[in-house]
C-alpha cells in the first residue's frame, strides 16, 4: 500500500504555516525591563525577585524611614515579591498598593527623567504629594531635589517607553 500524496493545497497550508513560523523566530527578541524595579543593589547588579531590595514601602509612608521587610510578610504584586515589617504595614499594603509603591515601578526617579532604568539605593528617597520616589544614591538625589518638580513632568512622560524598550 502506498501513503496517500498530499495535495496541492494542503502542501500551500503547510508550507505557509512553516514560513510563518520561521519568521516568528527570526524576530528580535524583546528584553523588556519588568514594570518593578528588581535590579539589585549589590557590586555585581543583576536582578533578584524582590522589589526595593526587600525594604517596607509602606515604611517610607508611615514611618518617614526606609526600613528593612520581613519574610514573615510578603506579597507578591506586579511581578515581583514585597516584603513589609509587619502584618500591618502588608495589610495597608494590601488594600492599596498604587498609594504605597513607589513612582517608576521603583526604578530611580531622576534615571527615568533621563532616559534610563536603574537601581535605588533604599535609603535615597523623598515623599512628595503623598507619592514616593527613590533615587540611585546620595548624589543623585541632591541633583534630584534640585528640581523635583520638572524632573517629575520629564520623567512621567519617559517611564511608559522606558519599559517598551
Amino acid at each position: 500500500m502506498t501513503p496517500a500524496t498530499p495535495s496541492p493545497r494542503l502542501m500551500r497550508l503547510f508550507m505557509g504555516a512553516l514560513l510563518a513560523s520561521l519568521a516568528w523566530l527570526a524576530l528580535p527578541a524583546q528584553a523588556a525591563e519588568p514594570p518593578v524595579n528588581t535590579l539589585k543593589n549589590s557590586l555585581f547588579g543583576g536582578r533578584t525577585d524582590t522589589a526595593i531590595n526587600g525594604y517596607d514601602t509602606v515604611a517610607y509612608f508611615t514611618e518617614r524611614k526606609p526600613v528593612k521587610g520581613s519574610e514573615a510578610f510578603v506579597q507578591e504584586w506586579m511581578g515581583a515579591k514585597w516584603k513589609f515589617a509587619s502584618q500591618a504595614h502588608l495589610d495597608l499594603f494590601k488594600a492599596n498598593p498604587e498609594k504605597y509603591a513607589p513612582q517608576y515601578g521603583g526604578y530611580c526617579a531622576y534615571g527615568v527623567a533621563q532616559g534610563s532604568l536603574v537601581k535605588v539605593e533604599p535609603d535615597q528617597f523623598t515623599i512628595r504629594d503623598d507619592k514616593l520616589y527613590l533615587n540611585y544614591d546620595a548624589d543623585v538625589q541632591a541633583k534630584w531635589l534640585k528640581d523635583p518638580a520638572g524632573f517629575i513632568k520629564t520623567a512621567d512622560g519617559r517611564f511608559g517607553a522606558l519599559l517598551k524598550k
